[in-house]
């Protein structure tokens, strides 16, 4: 196999050099021998096949015809140190509803061994809490999980290995 990191590496670095504009690279292809064009044509359609370049390769009869690659957005955020825009777009934020985090919390209080008149009490507190008290509990009930971290990890070891 003629895939190659360092390779694949030092032509993002070279497309990125002349970014935005295309690598004018036929002087380079025609000094390569056979085996050097056969490297550069693999590495270049696997960096394409991950949107990281453009190559714009074309395979004809005989021998491929190439056309002027161009690193794209997502090759300048691989070979960026933070990650790029890609980092920043690629977050996802999760927003709960406090109606839905008093059901939650509600359902670990109905479903607990407390007794009825307890639980009945907890739940009608629970309902009266305002949205910056239910952020707070919520935010002491993620700490009080993680101070269990046995228990936390078993649950967390449980969750990515269940069947999706």
């Amino acid at each position: 196999m003629q895939l190659d990191r360092t390779y694949q590496r030092e032509l993002l670095n070279t497309l990125a050099a002349v970014y935005p504009d295309r690598l004018d690279h036929r002087a380079m292809l025609q000094r390569l021998s056979p085996d050097e064009v056969k490297r550069y044509c693999a590495n270049m359609v696997y960096l394409d096949e991950h949107s990281l370049v453009d190559s714009a390769l074309e395979y004809g009869d005989k021998s491929p015809r190439a056309a002027l690659p161009r690193i794209t957005g997502k090759g300048m955020d691989f070979l960026a140190d933070d990650g790029g825009l890609s980092s920043i777009l690629g977050v996802v934020t999760i927003k709960l509803h406090e109606d839905t985090l008093k059901e939650l919390i509600g359902q670990r209080i109905t479903e607990s061994d407390l007794p009825a008149s307890e639980k009945s009490k907890l739940l009608d507190q629970l309902k009266s809490l305002p949205g910056e008290a239910i952020k707070h509990l919520t935010l002491k009930l993620v700490d009080a999980g993680l101070a269990n971290w046995p228990i936390a990890l078993q649950a967390i070891e449980h969750f990515v290995h269940a069947p999706k």
